[in-house]
């Protein structure tokens, strides 16, 4: 009667002595992904060239948050602001606090706060203006964060012609969001990467926030460099920016727009509670 008993005893031991599946590793997991996509054209791997300049994939995907003071001013808009943005890199829900807001060249300072999360965009108090929260809310993140978030879902990538810029010949790539890809799929941007060093130089963008455009549609330009790296946590980001319009004959304008980032980490805590709108915040919808 103890013989189906020991066996029993046998086959259950064998069970727990075989082999134990590993969980994925998620890093590894959004890295091959992101690189399957990066590879199906010379776009893609000119992108996937510039974000190993940068620091490359697995850096990117192992940091939970960016965080930074990013300040914004825009002569034509007659606007300056400073805020302390942290978002989270998988959700890319962001918070900011603002402190400085107002006409370019005679901000004033502020106790304010202000959110996005993919759905919802809201300001604190209410009274204030500007920055829409709801382009804001993740524009500054977004460009601080090119190459890496151009690895993301739903971006197509076209190899462009060599092309020279201040007396460098650059690497050209532009890059523009599938139909639904966030508030403004009709932005593209166009990376200028060093041939040798893979570093980002410099971009073309366009701000199709607010325009029925389908996605890639021919906007007008914005040139902006990109300068001053600086290496955190792995990731080798700009902290300082200059914009320049671009004329319709390729040529550089007037200048437009600056920003500068400081206080970089990629490692800071997120905080959920700060995505709660407070009573009395302001919504703002697509316009």
């Amino acid at each position: 009667m103890r013989t189906p008993t020991l066996l029993l005893i046998a086959l259950l031991i064998a069970t727990a002595c075989g082999p134990v599946e590993e969980e994925p590793d998620p890093v590894a997991t959004q890295v091959n992904e992101a690189t399957e996509r990066l590879t199906q054209n010379e776009g893609g791997e000119l992108v996937l060239k510039a974000i190993e300049a940068h620091g490359g994939l697995e850096a990117w995907f192992s940091a939970p948050t960016s965080s930074y003071t990013w300040e914004y001013a825009n002569v034509d808009a007659d606007l300056r602001f400073k805020s302390f943005l942290v978002a989270d890199n998988q959700t890319r829900h962001v918070y900011h606090d603002l402190t400085l807001t107002g006409p370019y060249d005679n901000p004033d300072e502020v106790e304010a706060r202000f959110a996005w999360d993919g759905e919802d965009a809201w300001i604190y108090p209410a009274t204030i203006e500007q920055p829409n929260p709801r382009f804001w809310g993740i524009s500054g993140y977004y460009f601080q964060q090119i190459p890496f978030v151009l690895a993301d879902p739903g971006v197509n990538y076209e190899r462009l012609p060599d092309e020279e810029l201040d007396g460098q010949t650059n690497e050209m790539v532009r890059t523009y969001f599938e139909p639904g890809v966030g508030d403004s799929p009709g932005d593209a941007y166009t990376l200028y990467v060093h041939p040798e060093s893979g570093m980002v130089e410099a971009i073309r963008y366009t701000v199709s926030y607010g325009r029925d455009v389908e996605p890639g549609a021919d906007l007008p330009e914005t040139l902006m460099y990109y300068e001053d790296f600086e290496t955190v946590d792995g990731l080798t980001t700009a902290t300082s920016y200059r914009g320049y319009d671009f004329t319709e004959d390729g040529q550089q304008g007037d200048f437009k727009n600056e920003a500068f980032a400081d206080s970089i980490s990629f490692q800071r805590p997120f905080d959920a509670s700060k995505m709660e709108a407070p009573e009395g915040a302001r919504f703002v919808d697509l316009p």
